[in-house]
């Protein structure tokens, strides 16, 4: 494994797939400005590494987030925080380039704020059974503004998503499973491992149609569905012509899985 010198999120590549780790545990990872700073540049890593299909995003120690470390953080988000140079926004709301590839979160303990705001904009989430979750900006006097007023209520509704946003109060694994903000829910010495098989499932699939699925799914929530369906056939198009098509047909014929290169 590999850790950042400068902040304080740790990179691993397992073949095809980088694991990104919060990795703040003395501080039950909570955000500080390093750590903010670092996982945005571990997300532009990651969008760059032409190798790296799918990014599995987890935590060092018992927990995922314990959420913004306000006395760090609060001056710079007032003045504005912005995305580092080279970094991706992991949250797809502070005017950065956003991954082209799946994330998926792995969390434990607690998730809180904008830990959970982060599993909002990636792709799949899995969590432990001892998960707590916890949007609680309102208790602070002020509101969640990293996404969770954006998508929670996409999720899960709007009575659902008002009942925990409003109240800043805690819900288990359980409540979020039923709200759509998890997948699946596992045991904690399970998660890692269902995690990562997930994403090697993933990672075999053809990377230009995986994301092309992405962009597809993300314009019709971002611009609607006529705007999104303007752009499949443009898409099938170009897919057809690449290499990994050509190879998906001989797969099917010869009964075999694909070996996609990307290409």
């Amino acid at each position: 494994m590999t850790q950042s010198t400068s902040g304080r999120v740790s990179r691993e590549k397992r073949g095809r797939i980088m694991l990104i780790g919060l990795d703040r545990a003395a501080k039950r990872n909570a955000f500080d400005l390093d750590m903010l700073d670092d996982l945005c540049l571990a997300y532009g890593e990651f969008e760059r590494d032409g190798e790296a299909r799918v990014a599995l995003i987890h935590a060092h120690g018992e927990h995922f987030s314990a959420g913004l470390d306000l006395a760090k953080v609060a001056t710079r988000f007032a003045a504005g925080w912005t995305i580092p140079a080279g970094g991706c926004d992991p949250w797809g709301v502070f005017g950065g380039p956003r991954v082209s590839k799946p994330v998926i979160v792995a969390a434990q303990g607690y998730c809180y704020t904008i830990g959970i705001e982060l599993m909002l904009a990636s792709d799949i989430n899995l969590c432990a059974s001892n998960t707590r979750f916890a949007q609680m900006e309102v208790q602070r006097g002020i509101f969640p503004f990293g996404g969770a007023t954006l998508r929670l209520q996409q999720a899960a509704g709007w009575g659902n998503a008002m009942r925990w946003l409003l109240t800043g109060d805690e819900f288990d694994a359980h409540e979020a499973y039923r709200l759509g903000l998890v997948q699946e829910v596992l045991a904690s010495e399970e998660l890692l491992p269902r995690a990562l098989k997930l994403a090697e499932r993933i990672a075999a699939q053809a990377p230009l149609g995986v994301q092309a699925t992405l962009a597809s799914a993300r314009q019709a929530l971002r611009e609607g569905e006529a705007a999104a369906a303007a752009n499949l056939q443009p898409t099938v198009t170009r897919l057809m012509a690449s290499a990994d098509a050509q190879e998906g047909l001989r797969a099917m014929l010869e009964r075999r899985p694909g070996d996609f290169q990307g290409r």
